[in-house]
C-alpha cells in the first residue's frame, strides 16, 4: 500500500510517543505532522491528553502559550516537539539564525519559548523533515535551546530522538550524542552519514523504519484526518486528500 512521506513520518512519530509512558502531550505552532502523529497515537487508544496550541476551536489554552508554559513549569508537560534552524550532534537548536551574533546572515524564526521547553517538559522529541548538512550541523552558530545542560543545572527532560525525512536517531543525554536507530525507505547508514554534518553512533541491528500498516493508514486518512481539517486545511489536502469546506 502507497503512502506518503508525512504519513510515515506521523507513525515513526506515534510509535516514539507511546513507547514511554505519556499522560500530557502538548504540539506547538505550525506542526501539523506532530499533530498528525499525536491524533493517531490517541486514535490508536493511548491514554493521552492532547493539548494543540494552535487548533481554532476547542482549544484548551485560552491564554495562548502563557497557559502552556505554567503547566510546562509545574511539570504536567510529558512530552513536547521542538526543531530548529540548525541542530547539532548535542541536540542543542539554533532558531536565531546563521553567521556573527546578532545572526543575521540568515535569520530564524526566533527562540520564544524553546530553551524553557526544552529544558521543563519531560522529554522532547526533535522533528525536522530537511536532513542535509546545512540543518544537521557539527555545532550550532548559535544556541537557542541547549541539548545538554551543565552539572547542577536543573532540567527535567531531554531530547528522547530526532526525527528527519532520512531517519530516526535516538539521543543519549549521558554522553550527549545521537545514535540512528533505523532509516527510511530508500536510506542507508552510508546515505544518512553523507547528509548529516555531525557524528553519530549507529544502533547494533539497525533497519528500514516500518513501514505505516493499513490501520495506520485508515486511522490518519479518516478520524485523524477529520480531527486536523479545522486547523491544518492545506496539510489535509495536500497528504490526505481532503481539505476543509469553504
Amino acid at each position: 500500500m502507497s503512502f506518503a512521506p508525512e504519513e510515515l513520518l506521523a507513525c515513526a512519530l506515534a510509535r516514539l510517543i507511546v513507547a514511554r509512558p505519556t499522560a500530557h502531550v502538548a504540539v506547538g505552532a505550525a506542526s501539523p505532522v506532530p499533530a498528525a502523529a499525536c491524533w493517531l497515537a490517541v486514535k490508536r487508544g493511548a491514554p493521552i491528553r492532547l493539548s494543540l496550541l494552535h487548533k481554532r476551536s476547542g482549544n484548551p489554552f485560552t491564554e495562548g502559550s502563557r497557559e502552556l508554559f505554567d503547566l510546562t513549569g509545574q511539570g504536567r508537560v510529558d512530552l513536547f516537539f521542538l526543531g530548529g534552524g540548525q541542530i547539532d550532534g548535542q541536540a542543542n537548536l539554533n532558531l536565531i539564525g546563521t553567521g556573527e551574533w546578532p545572526g543575521r546572515e540568515v535569520r530564524f524564526p526566533g527562540s520564544f519559548g524553546s530553551a524553557f521547553m526544552y529544558m521543563m517538559a519531560g522529554r522532547t522529541i526533535l522533528f525536522r523533515e530537511e536532513h542535509s548538512p546545512r540543518v544537521l550541523v557539527e555545532r550550532v552558530a548559535h544556541v537557542s535551546a541547549p541539548g545538554v545542560s551543565e552539572p547542577g543545572v536543573f532540567r527535567r527532560g531531554h531530547a528522547q530522538a530526532l526525527v528527519t525525512g532520512k531517519c530516526v536517531f535516538a539521543f543519549d543525554p549521558a554522553r550527549g550524542r545521537f545514535i540512528l536507530e533505523s532509516v527510511h525507505p530508500g536510506e542507508t547508514v552510508e546515505s544518512v552519514r553523507a547528509a548529516t554534518g555531525f557524528g553519530f553512533d549507529v544502533a547494533a541491528g539497525v533497519g528500514e523504519t516500518p513501514a505505516p500498516t493499513e490501520g495506520e493508514l485508515a486511522l490518519l486518512r479518516g478520524p485523524v484526518r477529520d480531527e486536523m481539517l479545522e486547523t491544518y486545511p492545506e496539510f489535509c489536502g495536500r497528504v490526505f486528500g481532503r481539505r476543509a469546506a469553504a
